[in-house]
C-alpha cells in the first residue's frame, strides 16, 4: 500500500474510532446501562449502551488482529463475543475501562495501517462469515465501528437531546 492509501484509510478509520470514543465519553452515567431498543429480541443486556460499546471494541481489536484463532482481548475483557447466544461478561464494563480499551484500539489501528504492504494488504484472513484480504477486512471493520457508533450516537441524541458531531477525518 502506498502512503496516500494508508493515510486515506487512517483518516477515515481514525475518524470512526474518534466518533466512538467521543460518543462513549458523552454517555451520562444514568444511560450507561440503558437499553438502546425498548423491544429487543436479544438478551436485554446485549442491547445496553455499555455492551454495544464493548462489542464494537472487541471486534475492532479482533479484526485488527486478523483472526479469531489466538486472539485474546486485554484484561479485564473476556473472550465471549464469538458465541451469538453466549454469556455476558461477568460484570458490566465501566465507561473508563472501555475508553481506555478504545484508545488502545485506536493506536493499534494506526500502527496496523502504517505497517501494511501490498503483500500484507492482500493476505487472506478467514472468519466464520468468510475469507477476505486484509485490506477489505479493514474496510469491513471500519463499517462495523461506524454502524454501532451511529446506533449509540442516535440513542444519545434521542435521550439527551445532543450527541457528538460526526467527524470529517481523524483528529490528530
Amino acid at each position: 500500500m502506498d502512503d496516500m492509501q494508508k493515510a486515506s484509510i487512517w483518516y477515515q478509520f481514525g475518524a470512526s474510532i474518534d466518533y466512538l470514543i467521543e460518543t462513549m465519553a458523552a454517555c451520562p452515567d444514568e444511560l450507561w446501562h440503558a437499553s438502546l431498543w425498548e423491544h429487543s429480541e436479544e438478551i436485554p443486556e446485549f442491547s445496553q449502551f455499555w455492551y454495544r460499546a464493548y462489542h464494537t471494541l472487541f471486534w475492532l481489536d479482533c479484526y485488527l488482529y486478523g483472526t479469531e484463532d489466538g486472539f485474546l482481548p486485554p484484561s479485564p475483557f473476556e473472550l465471549i463475543e464469538q458465541d451469538d447466544d453466549g454469556p455476558l461478561p461477568v460484570r458490566p464494563y465501566t465507561q473508563q475501562e472501555l475508553l481506555t480499551y478504545a484508545a488502545a484500539c485506536r493506536e493499534k489501528c494506526r500502527t496496523t495501517i502504517d505497517a501494511q504492504t501490498d503483500e500484507t494488504a492482500r493476505r487472506l484472513h478467514s472468519f466464520p462469515w468468510g475469507e477476505v484480504p486484509f485490506f477489505e477486512l479493514l474496510i469491513y471493520n471500519l463499517r462495523h465501528v461506524q454502524e454501532h457508533t451511529a446506533q449509540l450516537n442516535l440513542f444519545l441524541g434521542q435521550k439527551v437531546g445532543a450527541s457528538p458531531d460526526y467527524p470529517i477525518k481523524v483528529r490528530d
